[in-house]
């Protein structure tokens, strides 16, 4: 599994483990704000509550969850080397909370001055964080797949952070206009998918291959994936600003290239050769499934009357935000937070050379065991089948919001449980009768 990864340059586990964990309360409080706001939250993609919900999900969770991931991944699958990481890692954690909870604020009526506070917060810790990996993927010489795929998916975090800079601009009644329909467009289509689809297809070319024992994906798709999806979006981009014909075919072939990586993605995890399932495997293959289903629901919305278009658009939505992006997120912080537990854990006894051999450390799977992780895919499922039922019956929308709140809950429940586990075997082993006393400087 560690064969070919940099794991001397891993950075201290409280890097991104503070993303891991903060991720959960994000859901939390948008599952929450969707059992108190009941039916109107989704009845218009423009109301409060609707874009509130949105960026606690894809700012307060999926970004934080991503950002934790590149400061972990960059140094041991690229090679990047971050000065400070645990400065870095404190000041862009800390940014982008309280800058979601500026934005979320704000559009829940808090005012123009919590959307200058957002642009403030947000635009210091994302443009931060982009300035210090994006110089980091600049220095390095060899230019391997994914190093090309990360550029090109924190380009698209660019893009999407500079459109959503001018709408929360335009928020804040400093003088600006707020060109809120084209511009909410494109801040939408960039950061779906040229920031959080693009990082997914990236990771997923690294860790399906190394934690589901797969096939690796072909060098084409690898190579080409990236490249093809922001030309199409370009292409979107520019048809929507400039009138141009043919607009919708790039949306066809968007939903086509997606719908083609879907398949790969369940081809390959059906010919894993590791055998026996687990959790993870099960996020990875709904979420697969939901991607699939959302590029079909989404391209049938573009051919469909308005008031059924309106209905598609929201199921295909919400299939990708919680069905695939969310689902595949969960399979990740499944696999890689045991994965980081353990290393630092080995790394940590191969410091103290006088117990080393005396201690013998929990396996990955002891660290979250499955039955917890079972639970909460099972919650998971339900809660994700409840919402795309109450897109029709929005009766439903109340007892869908109590199923996700169970559902992060757990999440957050599970990954702190392997956090407290850490913290008991590192003071083991600081413990041990044989150990010199003195211990080595936290992870």
């Amino acid at each position: 599994m560690s064969a070919g990864l940099s794991l001397e340059q891993a950075p201290p586990l409280s890097v991104p483990l503070r993303f891991f964990l903060s991720a959960p309360l994000f859901g939390l409080a948008a599952a929450g704000l969707l059992l108190w706001l009941g039916p109107d939250a989704l009845a218009s993609r423009w109301s409060a509550g609707a874009l509130a919900l949105t960026h606690l999900l894809v700012l307060g969770v999926l970004t934080m969850v991503m950002c934790g991931a590149l400061l972990q991944m960059m140094p041991v699958l690229v090679g990047v080397r971050v000065a400070r990481p645990r400065l870095l890692g404190t000041l862009c954690h800390g940014l982008l909370l309280l800058g979601t909870l500026s934005l979320a604020s704000g559009f829940l009526g808090a005012g123009r001055e919590a959307f200058r506070a957002a642009v403030a917060l947000l635009g210091l810790g994302l443009g931060g964080f982009l300035a210090v990996m994006g110089l980091g993927l600049a220095r390095v010489a060899q230019m391997q797949d994914n190093v090309r795929g990360m550029r090109w998916a924190l380009l698209g975090l660019a893009l999407t952070l500079g459109l959503g800079l001018l709408l929360g601009l335009g928020h804040s009644d400093l003088g600006l206009p707020l060109w809120r329909l084209p511009l909410t467009d494109l801040h939408l289509a960039w950061g779906l998918l040229g920031w959080i689809a693009a990082l997914v297809a990236v990771v997923a070319g690294q860790v399906v291959p190394m934690f589901q024992m797969t096939p690796p994906y072909p060098p084409l798709l690898r190579r080409w994936l990236a490249p093809g999806l922001f030309a199409l979006l370009g292409w979107r981009s520019l048809a929507a600003g400039y009138g141009l014909p043919l607009a919708q075919l790039p949306v066809l072939l968007l939903a086509a290239l997606w719908a083609t990586f879907a398949l790969l993605t369940l081809r390959l995890l059906a010919r894993r050769r590791r055998k026996v399932g687990d959790a993870s495997l099960d996020f990875w293959r709904l979420g697969m499934l939901a991607l699939l289903l959302a590029a079909l629901i989404g391209a049938a919305a573009l051919l469909a009357a308005p008031a059924a278009a309106a209905t598609l658009g929201l199921a295909a939505a919400l299939l990708f935000l919680l069905g695939f992006a969310l689902s595949v997120v969960n399979g990740m912080l499944y696999k890689i937070v045991p994965f980081l537990v353990w290393l630092h854990l080995q790394q940590r006894l191969a410091t103290r050379i006088e117990v080393r051999h005396r201690i013998v450390l929990p396996n990955m799977k002891s660290l979250l065991p499955e039955p917890r992780t079972r639970r909460q895919f099972h919650l998971h499922l339900a809660a994700l089948v409840v919402l795309l039922a109450a897109v029709p019956l929005p009766a439903l929308l109340r007892p869908a919001a109590a199923l996700w709140l169970a559902d992060f809950a757990l999440l957050g429940l599970n990954l702190l449980g392997a956090a407290r586990r850490y913290r008991a075997e590192c003071r083991r082993i600081d413990r041990h009768p044989d150990a010199v006393s003195g211990s080595p400087a936290s992870a």
